[in-house]
């Protein structure tokens, strides 16, 4: 799927709530807008588990393509990753393009993919998908734009019916991408064990996409961390001097987490996010001003928890506090905590200061 500024592609969310809670799409709405798509109609269905063949069932397979006429949608999305089956089947019975959750992230990814490291790791995890889904996207092919590192091999465009890459050639192609980044982990692990040596102190920035961590990060150092209001806007880890007490501590940002982030991104992602299990420190930043911060901060202790990485003391920041009044903000996982706003620059001191104090510097 591909989408302009002057014609957007018209899409349609829809969501299978297995919770018996109140349900919402705003983060799918998110990730629709970030790859530059049109919203213009959503669909959610209440069950205790999604249909196996199709995702929906039956009757509200009905109700989604006479919704998709009535709107002239141009795709669905749906707000879980599709097996294979249910891909293709959904695809077929609606006779419109079908997407779903961990395509749409992939293809943000790949569009905001800089280096040569986050375009092998991002194509890497577009294969992986891609492997465990031959028959699916046979049916359902068009994808948003963006693509691979190497320009084609991903998405051949819009209307294509059919996959060329066979599994062996995925497995071959994913076998060569990983050996590119075994050179690179290689280099990563020598500058760690050398900044062990010297006894080099680290600080590593995590949190929620788009919580503020690159405006925090540029506050710290003056880094020039390109930093904008949209989701997984910078992919590639960025390493800058931080200058406390006369001693220069290095301070990390990375990739930040989401709510169900695909398996493949985070395989493809490791080495990168290996680099938390090293810090001394890691700051966890909290979009305080988001009303579901809470649920945000459980799915990044999820996340560290999965990277062996909850002995690490942390420092949770809640950033834009002056966007909030009347709300109360704890972490009791965390060490310290402190309230800023990154973008004005407020309360920096005292974050350096808890940083300070966890590092016995």
């Amino acid at each position: 799927m591909h989408s302009t500024d002057e014609k957007k592609e018209k899409v349609i969310l829809a969501g299978v709530n297995t919770t018996k809670k109140d349900y919402n799409m705003n983060e799918l709405a998110e990730l629709a807008k970030t790859a530059g798509l049109e919203i213009i109609g959503e669909l959610v269905q209440n069950l205790d588990a999604p249909h196996r063949a199709t995702y929906f069932g039956k009757g509200k397979i009905e109700e989604l393509k006479n919704l998709i006429e009535e709107l002239q949608a141009d795709a669905i999305i749906t707000d879980d990753e599709l097996t294979s089956s249910q891909l293709s089947n959904l695809s077929s019975n609606l006779d419109a393009k079908v997407i779903d959750r961990t395509m749409l992230i992939l293809d943000i990814f790949a569009k905001n993919a800089k280096s040569s490291e986050a375009l092998a790791q991002v194509e890497i995890a577009q294969l992986r998908y891609n492997l465990s889904h031959l028959s699916g996207l046979g049916v359902s092919l068009s994808r948003i734009g963006g693509g691979s590192s190497g320009g084609g091999a991903y998405t051949r465009g819009a209307g294509e019916k059919k996959i060329e890459l066979d599994r062996r050639k995925i497995r071959a192609k994913i076998d060569k991408l990983n050996e590119d980044l075994q050179s690179i982990k290689s280099h990563r692990d020598t500058t760690r064990k050398q900044r062990e040596r010297t006894g080099q102190k680290t600080v590593a920035l995590i949190g929620y996409t788009n919580a503020g961590k690159s405006t925090l990060m540029n506050a710290l150092t003056d880094a020039g961390v390109l930093a904008q209001n949209k989701l997984f806007a910078t992919l590639d880890t960025t390493t800058r001097k931080l200058h406390i007490k006369g001693k220069n501590i290095l301070i990390s940002d990375t990739v930040g987490f989401i709510e169900k982030l695909p398996h493949a991104i985070v395989k493809a992602f490791r080495s990168t996010l290996e680099e938390l299990i090293y810090a001394d420190c890691l700051l966890h930043v909290v979009d305080s001003s988001n009303e579901a911060h809470y649920e945000q901060m459980k799915v990044v202790y999820e996340t560290l928890e999965a990277l062996e990485a909850t002995r690490i003391p942390v420092i949770t920041v809640f950033n834009k506090i002056d966007l909030v009044k009347d709300v109360i903000l704890k972490d009791d996982k965390a060490e310290h905590t402190v309230k800023l706003s990154a973008k004005k620059g407020t309360n920096i001191e005292e974050l350096t200061n808890k940083i300070t104090h966890i590092l016995n510097l």
